[in-house]
Parts: C-alpha cells; sequence; structure tokens
C-alpha cells in the first residue's frame, strides 16, 4: 500500500474565503491561525486576541467554525475521488490517499503526487503533502512538511528517524517525558527498548510506533461518498460578471467529476443555482441547467459548456453563493484497451465522445431548440419519413454513426436516399421531355414509384395521396440530384452531393 497525504494546517481560515485580508481565526480568545499579512505583522497563533488587535488594529476575526471545516474537508475528500476511491477524512485537518492502485493509471508516483498537491491548491488549500508506505508515517511526515516520497517500507526508520519531536502531534506531556530521555528526534525514541516505551509512556505510544514503521497493520475506516451530490462554494467577493463565476464553477465541476469517478458514474444534467447577495430585496437563485448528449464525468466538457452558457448569461443581481446539484446518475464504467494499443471500440468510443461535445458546445450556444437530430419513421413519403428528435447517443453504442440523427435507412428494397431533402420541391422546367436544372439532366437510376398517404388525404395540412416516380438524376455541374415526375410535371426534391 501507498499512503498519500494531505495535511491542511490553514484550514480553518480558507473555510472563510471571503474574509478580507489582514484576518486570522480565533478560539476560546487566541489565534488559531492567522494569514501570510497579518502574520508579518507578528500576528502568530497562540497569541492572544487582544494582544493581536494591539498589534495589528484593522484585523479581521472570526470564530471558528468547525462543522465550516468539515464541510470543506469532505468537500476536498469528494474531489480527490478522482485519484482513488480509498480515501479518509481524519478530522480536523487531514485527508488520507491510498494511491498504490493509480500509480501506473496516472503515470506514475510523481507525476500523480504534483497532480494531486496542484489540484489541492486549485481547490484553495495549500496543504503539506506525504507520501509513504504507512499512514501514520505519511502523517507524520507531513506534519514535518517532508514532500520527499518515500517508497520503500524498509527507509521508514531512516526517513522518520530525522524528524523532530517537536514538530509531531504528541501531546505536551508526553513531549516533556520524552525530552526528560535526552529524546530530541524521532531516531533517538527508535532507539529505545519498544517494552520501556510501553512502560513508560504507555501502550498506545509503542503500537503507534509500530504501525508507523509497518510492524502493526493500521486500518483506517473509508469515508463513504454520499448519495446525492449538493455542494456550496462561497466566493471570495460579490460578483455581477457572469464569466467571472467561471473559475468556481469549475472548482465544484472537478468536485463533481471526483464523486462520479468514485461511484463509478456520470451525468446527463447537473444544474446549477447562482445565489444572490442579501438586501432589501432578495431575488430569487438564478438557476442555469447543463444538459449532456451523453453521461459523462469529464471535467474539460462540463467546464465547456458551463462557459459558453455564462457567455450569454444576465445576472438580476450580484452573486455571493454557488451551489452544484446533480441527482440523476448513469453507471459510467471506465474504457478497456488491447494489448497492442487502443482497439477499434475504443477508437469509435473516443469519435463518439468528440461528436457529443461539439452537439453540446452547439446547443449552448445557439439553445437547445436550435440543435436536433433526426430520427426516421416507416413512412414511404419521404417529407413524413423522419422527425425531429433530440440529439442523444444509443445506449450501448459509442460511436458517431450511433446517433439517432444516422438512424436507419429505409429499407433495402428501396433505392438511394439523399441527405439534403428540400422543405418543399422545387418545380423544374421540362425541354423535350427532360428536366432542367440549369441545363438538361440525365438521368441515373429510376424509376421507383413512390405512392402512398390514401389514409390522409382529407386531412387538413396533410400530405394526402402522393404518385410520384422518383430518379437519381446527374446536372450539368455534376450535381447528384433526386428528382421526381408527378402528373404536375417534374420537381427536384433533393441533393445527394
Amino acid at each position: 500500500m501507498l499512503w498519500l497525504v494531505l495535511y491542511l494546517p490553514r484550514l480553518p481560515l480558507e473555510a472563510f474565503p471571503s474574509l478580507p485580508s489582514p484576518s486570522a481565526i480565533v478560539g476560546r480568545e487566541r489565534v488559531v491561525v492567522a494569514d501570510r499579512a497579518a502574520a508579518s505583522a507578528g500576528v502568530m497563533p497562540g497569541l492572544r486576541l487582544a494582544e493581536a488587535w494591539a498589534l495589528l488594529p484593522g484585523l479581521a476575526v472570526r470564530q471558528r467554525d468547525v462543522e465550516r471545516e468539515q464541510a470543506a474537508l469532505a468537500r476536498l475528500a469528494c474531489w480527490a475521488g478522482a485519484f482513488t476511491s480509498e480515501v479518509c477524512c481524519l478530522p480536523p485537518q487531514t485527508l488520507l490517499l491510498e494511491v498504490a492502485g493509480s500509480l501506473r493509471l496516472f503515470g506514475g508516483v510523481a507525476v500523480l503526487f504534483e497532480r494531486i498537491v496542484a489540484g489541492c491548491a486549485e481547490q484553495g488549500f495549500a496543504a503539506q503533502a506525504a507520501l509513504a508506505p504507512t499512514p501514520l508515517a505519511a502523517q507524520w511526515l507531513a506534519l514535518a512538511g517532508d514532500d520527499r516520497p518515500c517508497l520503500d517500507a524498509a527507509q521508514l526508520p531512516l526517513r522518520l528517524g530525522r524528524l523532530s519531536l517537536s514538530m509531531l502531534a504528541f501531546s505536551p506531556q508526553r513531549q516533556a517525558r520524552l525530552g526528560s530521555f535526552g529524546a530530541r528526534l524521532l531516531a533517538d525514541v527508535l532507539r529505545l527498548p519498544r517494552a520501556g516505551l510501553a512502560r513508560r509512556l504507555g501502550a498506545d505510544f509503542a503500537a503507534d510506533l509500530a504501525r508507523a514503521l509497518g510492524d502493526l497493520p493500521d486500518p483506517r475506516p473509508r469515508y463513504v461518498f454520499p448519495e446525492r451530490f449538493v455542494e456550496r462554494l462561497e466566493l471570495p467577493m460579490r460578483t455581477e460578471n457572469a464569466m467571472a463565476l467561471g473559475f468556481a464553477g469549475r472548482r465544484l465541476i472537478a468536485i463533481l467529476c471526483g464523486w462520479l469517478a468514485a461511484r463509478s458514474a456520470g451525468v446527463n444534467e447537473c444544474l446549477f443555482e447562482f445565489i444572490h447577495e442579501r438586501g432589501t430585496r432578495q431575488r430569487p437563485a438564478t438557476v442555469l441547467a447543463l444538459g449532456f448528449t451523453t453521461a459523462t464525468r469529464d471535467a474539460e466538457r462540463i467546464s465547456r459548456v458551463l462557459v459558453e452558457r455564462l457567455q450569454r448569461l444576465e445576472l438580476p443581481a450580484a452573486v455571493e453563493l454557488l451551489s452544484l446539484r446533480a441527482e440523476a446518475l448513469e453507471m459510467l464504467p471506465g474504457r478497456t484497451a488491447s494489448l497492442f494499443g487502443e482497439c477499434a471500440e475504443g477508437a469509435a468510443g473516443a469519435a463518439g465522445d468528440s461528436v457529443a461535445a461539439l452537439i453540446e458546445r452547439l446547443q449552448a450556444r445557439l439553445g437547445n431548440d436550435s440543435v436536433h437530430a433526426l430520427s426516421a419513421v416507416a413512412e414511404h413519403r419521404p417529407e413524413n419519413a423522419s422527425r425531429r428528435i433530440s440529439p442523444r447517443l444509443l445506449t450501448g453504442k459509442r460511436s458517431a454513426a450511433s446517433l439517432l440523427a444516422a438512424a436507419a435507412m429505409p429499407d433495402a428494397g428501396c433505392g438511394p436516399r439523399p441527405l439534403w431533402l428540400l422543405a418543399r420541391p422545387q418545380a423544374l422546367r421540362e425541354v423535350a421531355g427532360r428536366p432542367q436544372c440549369a441545363g438538361p439532366l440525365r438521368l441515373l437510376t429510376g424509376p421507383e414509384r413512390i405512392e402512398s398517404g390514401w389514409w390522409d388525404a382529407g386531412e387538413p395540412d396533410a400530405l394526402g395521396d402522393l404518385r410520384r416516380d422518383y430518379f437519381v438524376a446527374i446536372s450539368a455541374r455534376a450535381e447528384w440530384l433526386w428528382v421526381f415526375r408527378c402528373q404536375a410535371g417534374w420537381f427536384l426534391h433533393g441533393v445527394f452531393a
């Protein structure tokens, strides 16, 4: 096993993103953590509040909110689901990830470590990260700020031995007792007999040393990902610009995609709510629904649709809070590859994803009503042989050809059908018995008799009974045309190319 620890020393402050600088979080009239501006003025953890205000009269102060911190830690746990489903929350400020099974997927230890630390920073948290074969060893390395990965359990005595006891989360009484033994580094403690340590400091301390070194098992309870996804994010400052919401929206999308990855699922729709600032006239939240042609958990794909929609969104008032909700999930297992690279099915799946992403961007720019697909109907009359439908990919078929827009053509007994059908047949001139369209047409195939529709001949706005002979013709400009002849003469009805 390989454990990656994210220790968040500034979490009490980061849980209040809208707090102005200089600022500090206090508990029991003492400073818990201060931002950089306050720290540069001498406001340090443990300082009394009155002394902090004496040093910095303009210091903004908030009481520590443990529930708010745990909500932020749970959001980060959902985000970490994009890297591994083996996540452990250790209140108040630590997150544990078991990443041994994710190394090959993300390109190795260095790449995965860098991506997780960078992603944590994008989520608004300054983390001290460490990597070790045991969870407790990774925690101690993170507390000490040692971010060099330790991959071999045999190196643990050496790596842990360099840690100062003052940096570890031991109680003051235990620190004093170890100091009385002359121990300053953890290596000094490891050289002492375990039985003597257990008698003088308790069996739990000796057991912790054994767990850190891998001599005893150290099972950790896993984080249970919620059944429904509803997350809120407070903005650092109120904004009236819709495009400025994109950055915070991408943070929520990353959390959503991590939650979806842990549940092996995707979404066809998610809902953003923009909560407006409080005032004398409270406005209802602005709701923005993002729809997708196929179930997805691709953060880039969801973010592209969000940005396209935000470009056309007008906010009635300033926004101070974002909310993202996703309820209807669809199972979305990962793709498999062949031994020697991507198989044909994988390539077709990639093509289907690109078509789906294109459709989603067109819908976001033009509106859902302006983008549609065509579905074949069991009808001989060409005008009635298709209908407009929502562009959705068929379940279980992930190629571009599986779009309903490319639904099954008529029966094999029928002749060819053009891709472009005119809204109304266009009358053609006839010269010496030959139809004319920018010159005489040369008939290639036909005739194909279409005679149908007697059942709705008396209905208003219905096409009625037809008797047409269809031909494939080529014009003088090498256009392939679909023409027919009836009692009224020659007509152009479609274009092949």
